[in-house]
């Protein structure tokens, strides 16, 4: 069991920036992926970024390119999420998600990862 803790977030006025944050542990752990997915209300939950563990390569959605970076602490198993010249439509619940395959551009779904933390509320006024 992979378990994945998130911190960060909040609220933050449009062109203001957040981070987040989530932590991995547990003994079925292994370095493949990690990033972060969002769903707004009455949405579907969509991919936001993804790096790989080693390497450090990432991929990023088009909506957030440019805006929003990720980075990851092999030493501490945290990723981090960068969001800079947030949007009001960036407001979300962002979830944390991990998977054992190291595949950056490929299998970019919900179901294609193994696992996931709380999730954070990022809201971004205008």
């Amino acid at each position: 069991q992979v378990r994945l803790v998130e911190s960060g977030g909040g609220l933050m006025q449009a062109g203001g920036s957040l981070g987040l944050s989530c932590t991995a542990s547990g003994s079925t752990f292994s370095r493949g992926r990690i990033g972060w997915f969002r769903q707004a209300p009455g949405k579907e939950r969509e991919f936001v970024a993804a790096i790989l563990w080693t390497g450090g390569h990432t991929y990023l959605a088009d909506s957030v390119k440019g805006r929003f970076t990720i980075s990851r602490d092999n030493a501490k198993n945290t990723a981090y999420m960068q969001m800079n010249r947030l949007k009001p439509e960036d407001t979300a619940v962002y979830y944390c998600a991990a998977d054992s395959r190291a595949w950056l551009r490929l299998g970019l779904g919900e179901a294609d990862f193994e696992s996931w933390g709380q999730g954070r509320q990022v809201t971004v006024s205008s």
